[in-house]
């Protein structure tokens, strides 16, 4: 019996993990547009309070499906455009928006580091100012 209980326990604080799953390229599917997830650099996910994982093959799909549900989020990650594979936290990453940026979604965004040279640069917004432009 005590051995049920111990696995019970020790599934159900698996379950509520907010540790992020990785992304699988190229198998899983964006949580908002259902596309398979294939582009390193402009990949996005999050993870809810709850440990609902949710992945997205771009930042504006996190965007939007954050704009339409009323979901809090533990944990908020996009892929770093240069080093494509890492992700980062979005309170530590810059979004550039410039039609030179082929997103899969058309939202023309990537992610940088903050620590990146380019990240200084005019025309480059925090997620809170990306969050305020997706509303309009």
């Amino acid at each position: 019996m005590k051995n049920y209980i111990f696995l019970f326990v020790s599934l159900l604080l698996v379950a509520c993990s907010t540790e992020p799953e990785p992304i699988v390229y190229g198998s899983d599917a964006c949580d908002f547009c259902e596309m398979t997830i294939v582009d390193k650099e402009f990949a996005a996910q999050s993870v809810s309070d709850k440990g609902k994982q949710f992945k997205y093959d771009a930042i504006e799909c996190m965007l939007n499906d954050h704009l339409q549900k009323d979901t809090k989020m533990a944990v908020k990650l996009v892929a770093n455009f240069h080093d494509p594979g890492k992700m980062l936290e979005v309170d530590h990453a810059k979004f550039v928006q410039n039609d030179s940026i082929n997103s899969p979604m058309g939202g023309h965004l990537a992610a940088f580091s903050t620590k990146n040279p380019q990240a200084k640069k005019a025309g480059i917004y925090t997620w809170q100012e990306l969050q305020l432009k997706f509303k309009e």
